[in-house]
């Protein structure tokens, strides 16, 4: 499978749990996450680019359906920036970049992500709806990024919903999750395309990824000090993108 011995394969399985629990109890899908875990479990790029996907999908999915059960959810904030972001994640899955430039990638990617935990940003007071051409072009560029990286976008587009005040942070977050959702798919089928072949690592951590998904979205973020779980996912996603973009 990716040459794991037994014990190691479990430690993993039981951190990939662990993430999936703290990202869905705080609204997201944990790709960064994964992709740090994996990291640090000493994984090559390119078995973890698509195994984050498959991980992405199923949590996303849970998210989504809470949120939309809560309420949350807005079709109309959402189709715009979802529009050309399906057919630019599949575009930037399907690309096959060298490993070293995938890792410089990734490696940003886990900064920003460790950043934007640090520096959460409050609800908004007022929120105004982005124009469709601005909306429909930052979806295709960050649905391009999510499917070349192995993330679903929603770490790039929560922050900017509520930067703009384009959302409030729950409508953003379930936005965020279906965003997450489609895009991850869109990538994962594009990647599927080019390669022909799914690591099966993703299959066998799907278990965990579900578990830990459905507990924390059940519990919510507010039962946890949510500045506390910020700073330990900061941590992790700090030490995994330094890793990968200052060692060989």
């Amino acid at each position: 499978m990716t040459g794991m011995d037994t014990i190691h394969l479990i430690l993993l399985f039981l951190a990939v749990g662990l993430i999936a629990f703290l990202y869905s109890s705080v609204g997201h899908a944990g790709a960064s996450g994964y992709i740090a875990t994996m990291t640090l479990f000493g994984l090559a790029p390119t078995v973890i680019r698509p195994t984050a996907l498959v991980l992405n999908i199923l949590v996303a999915s849970i998210g989504t359906f809470q949120f939309w059960r809560a309420g949350y959810f807005s079709w109309k904030l959402f189709w715009p920036f979802a529009l050309l972001s399906i057919p630019a994640a599949y575009v930037g899955g399907y690309l096959q970049p060298s490993a070293s430039v995938l890792r410089v990638l990734i490696g940003a990617v886990l900064l920003f992500s460790a950043a934007r935990l640090v520096f959460r940003r409050s609800d908004p007071p007022q929120t105004v709806a982005p124009s469709r051409p601005v909306a429909i072009s930052a979806g295709a560029g960050l649905g391009f990024l999510s499917g070349l990286t192995g993330t679903g976008g929603g770490i790039f587009l929560t922050p900017l919903l509520l930067f703009c005040e384009w959302a409030h942070i729950r409508q953003a977050a379930a936005v965020s999750a279906l965003f997450i959702w489609v895009n991850s798919i869109a990538g994962l089928v594009g990647y599927f395309t080019k390669v022909r072949s799914i690591p099966s690592l993703g299959l066998v951590l799907a278990a965990a990824a579900i578990i830990g998904g459905i507990a924390g979205s059940h519990l919510g973020s507010r039962r946890f000090a949510v500045r506390v779980i910020s700073f330990l996912l900061a941590t992790v996603l700090l030490i995994a993108g330094m890793k990968l973009l200052f060692t060989k």
